[in-house]
């Protein structure tokens, strides 16, 4: 009797923890199915309605001190050996900003905010999720900014440039836009009202709007959504004119992922620009996502960048990270500071290629673990905020 037990008692054991989720695993968020504890030592943060993730320590406080990052860096693992400043290298290099995304829930973090105050590290600031449309107008016409006033707060205190995003995304939706049944001029009030009121509210402060946001399958055929499915293509220049009309001087920008090479996704891309020009309806830019795999960078990045830019817009990197399967080892961790060079030498090859941006700049709060399971370790800073190298792939690639 006292094996069996031990056995149940074993059992049991073994069936908690594979119902909690690892260190930098999702443990919630909206339309989350899976485990919503956290093995110990980690706690469950809401990083946004979609993503909680499990941290350690709590992510409220600046938990981690100098002494622990350095034994985890010496722990075997390279690190980087840099002096330079990323926006500063990239400022020499002729380009306007070198910056990364951030979110609200992380800006507690005092040691994580410490290092992005720095401008000399980031000129420019994306808030991640705070300026997406559930965000900023979960009611028909009742608009709310404060999310997103803190991060242009954050950034204009620095004396940093802001990336807005975004105006119209398939995801993120308050449910009043993704259930609607609208008609065509029903919905097109309604793009109209959300992109002229978001982007007039910040009107004269922001660099550049994500005014569309992933239109394209990675067929190149359109996304079906609320907005293509009833307005078809022009959902397109009702959001860019709207966006237009509200800040005359705001870059306007379509960003998706997977056209940063040769394909049925960049060429549809690049035809909707062609059709955007020739209807003379404003687009000012192309973002580039560039979410890559370790060893799996397009080697034709820069050529794909030129391509853009000769139809008239400018192209920036909007949303770099490059993820590999865990654990890091410092093979991988060499192959990802070739992969960063590689996407940063082909923008600074590029002239109307104007900046660099990385989705958030340490593994701490990265989008990656919950998204794909295995994967991670995918930002220039690990999670106890030592820089990596695939930092010193950065400062190579501006040289």
């Amino acid at each position: 009797m006292k094996t069996l037990a031990s056995l149940v008692a074993l059992l049991v054991y073994i069936t908690l923890a594979s119902a909690q989720s690892a260190e930098f695993g999702q443990c919630g968020g909206i339309g989350w199915t899976g485990a919503t504890t956290c093995v110990a030592g980690n706690t469950c943060e809401v990083l946004n309605p979609y993503f909680s993730q499990c941290l350690p320590g709590s992510s409220s406080v600046s938990s981690v001190s100098s002494a622990s990052a350095t034994s985890t860096a010496s722990g075997g693992l390279p690190t980087s050996t840099s002096t330079a400043f990323t926006d500063t290298v990239a400022k020499a290099a002729g380009k306007l900003y070198f910056g990364s995304a951030t979110d609200n829930p992380e800006l507690p973090n005092a040691e994580y905010v410490a290092i992005l105050d720095q401008n000399a590290y980031f000129g420019q600031i994306t808030p991640g999720n705070s300026m997406k449309w559930d965000a900023t107008e979960p009611e028909q016409g009742v608009f709310t900014f404060s999310g997103g006033q803190q991060i242009v707060s954050l950034a204009q205190a620095n004396n940093q440039l802001i990336r807005g995003h975004n105006c119209v995304w398939y995801n993120q939706l308050p449910s009043w836009v993704e259930d609607g049944t609208f008609t065509v001029a029903e919905l097109t009030e309604i793009i109209q009202t959300h992109c002229g009121t978001l982007v007039g509210n910040w009107k004269g402060q922001i660099y550049a709007w994500d005014i569309i946001n992933e239109p394209f399958n990675d067929d190149g055929t359109w996304r079906s959504d609320v907005f293509f499915d009833t307005l078809g293509e022009s959902f397109i220049p009702i959001a860019l004119e709207a966006a237009a009309a509200a800040d005359p001087n705001a870059k306007l920008y379509i960003n998706d992922y997977n056209i940063e090479s040769a394909g049925a996704k960049s060429a549809a891309m690049m035809e909707l620009v062609q059709t955007l020009k020739a209807n003379g309806t404003p687009i000012d830019g192309i973002g580039f996502e560039s979410h890559f795999i370790v060893g799996e960078v397009p080697t034709d990045i820069q050529a794909t960048m030129e391509a853009f830019v000769a139809l008239g817009v400018e192209v920036a990197v909007t949303e770099l990270d490059v993820r590999m399967t865990l654990p890091e080892t410092a093979a991988l961790l060499e192959q990802q500071q070739k992969d960063y060079q590689t996407v940063v030498s082909a923008c600074n090859a590029v002239p109307g290629c104007v900046g660099v941006t990385i989705w958030d700049y340490t593994d701490l709060y990265s989008w990656i673990p919950g998204t794909f399971p295995g994967q991670g370790a995918a930002c220039p800073w690990d999670a106890n905020f030592v820089k990596k190298p695939a930092y010193d792939g950065i400062i190579a690639g501006f040289a």
